[in-house]
């Protein structure tokens, strides 16, 4: 392969495309984004209580009050303090009534075996209103406070009503050592290294599919390779295009970090501030090995396509794959090591964005680790093979895309 033709397609790709308004305008996105956000904060700063406040009562079902029918009579009288919130009816009709008038928020029939059974009727206007009930903070308080008034001490039954009011977590490593820094610093920015990966696929890819699809129409494909071998092309291409889509992550990178304050983000980063230095640099090993696997897949298989549509299509398969994790983020943030989490940080394609996830979780087996990184390492110069062929294959395709069949026999006649 001679480098010096990689590298003169590579710097033409990259100042190119990094012209095109395009790339200017979605790689301004974010910087603009993030200034509209400041801007509000800055102005809601003065409200922020007020706002905190709104936001509850809406997660809380709004202002509305819950109607109560008690036949238990373990409600009734509703104590002050609940008065504004809960209003007591005699009958579920009236009570039933209101409801429909749009004055209550829900209704609650407590029956009169509520103590042996537990028993409570919801009446709402919405779907799953019940689990709204269920799930009330305000609810559960009431019924506590009242099933407690007068048979404990006030303390005793005030804190029963909330009894996880403040929790304060220490997380503790396997060899004893307490993982400093919280949820922010131990998973929202390796989080977000993982999730760069995905954009960055997503983004070069369709550099990259645009620039082999623009060359395959306009024919100008037939020229080039005349000059240089395609494995040259595609990796001038892929390195390239890589750079560009590096470039965009890397300005939204120092937008976020200008943004949240330089020192404390870089501070954060090198573990002096709770980010073990493991944990990033792990990030940005897998980040690497992501990238360049679907870079050089997304290249082969792109370039069979006949039009930018179809070529769009072909490596969407490997940007769909790689947020598989994410749709299995709430199982990896309960068990890191839960058996699924595992199976998917062995297979090549969902091994980076899996890993990145689950290190800053816990205590991973270091042959999850080791395992998953030799899987990458074995399947790059796997994926370079396959790449090489199938972007040779597919720059003279005109008209027609190849089938399975088809591209499986020009392999082996290549191989």
């Amino acid at each position: 392969m001679n480098w010096r033709k990689v590298w003169t397609i590579a710097r033409t790709e990259y100042l190119t495309n990094v012209r095109r308004t395009g790339f200017i305008v979605m790689t301004a996105i974010i910087p603009v984004i993030g200034l509209i956000v400041l801007i509000f904060m800055a102005f809601l700063a003065p409200q922020a209580s007020k706002v905190g406040e709104w936001l509850e009562s809406q997660l809380e079902g709004g202002e509305k009050p819950i109607g109560i029918v008690d036949g238990s009579g373990l409600f009734t009288p509703i104590l002050p303090e609940y008065q504004e919130s809960f209003v007591l009816y005699e009958s579920p009709e009236a009570a039933e009534a209101d409801l429909r008038a749009d004055k209550l928020r829900a209704v609650m029939v407590i029956g009169e075996d509520y103590l042996e059974s537990g028993r409570v009727t919801a009446l709402t206007r919405e779907s799953f209103g019940e689990a709204v009930i269920a799930d009330s903070t305000r609810v559960r308080g009431f019924m506590v406070v009242h099933l407690l008034d007068g048979r404990v001490e006030p303390s005793l039954q005030r804190r029963a009503a909330v009894p996880l009011a403040r929790i304060e977590s220490r997380v503790i490593s396997g060899t004893g050592s307490e993982r400093t820094g919280g949820f922010l610093f131990t998973f929202i920015i390796p989080y977000f290294l993982s999730l760069f990966l995905v954009m960055t696929i997503f983004a070069s890819s369709g550099y990259l599919l645009q620039s082999v699809a623009e060359e395959k129409e306009n024919r100008v494909v037939e020229i080039i390779i005349s000059s240089v071998r395609p494995t040259e092309l595609m990796a001038g291409k892929v390195i390239g295009l890589g750079a560009l889509g590096l470039t965009q992550v890397l300005v939204w990178l120092l937008s976020a970090w200008g943004f949240g304050g330089g020192a404390i983000s870089l501070l954060a980063m090198t573990g002096v501030a709770g980010l073990p230095i493991h944990i990033f640099v792990l990030g940005i090993v897998y980040y690497l090995l992501g990238y360049t696997l679907y870079a050089v897949l997304m290249a082969g298989v792109g370039a069979l396509g006949t039009t930018m549509r179809e070529s769009q299509q072909l490596a969407g398969i490997f940007s769909v794959v790689a947020v598989i994790p994410y749709m299995l983020a709430s199982f990896v943030m309960m068990n890191p090591n839960a058996t699924i989490a595992r199976v998917f940080s062995f297979f090549p394609l969902t091994a980076p964005t899996m890993m990145m996830l689950r290190v800053p979780l816990g205590d991973v087996p270091w042959v999850d680790i080791v395992g998953s990184i030799l899987v990458l390492l074995l399947s790059i110069p796997a994926a370079l093979w396959l790449g090489a062929k199938l972007f040779q294959i597919g720059l003279l395709i005109y008209g027609k895309r190849p089938t399975l069949r088809e591209v499986w026999q020009m392999l082996r006649a290549r191989v």
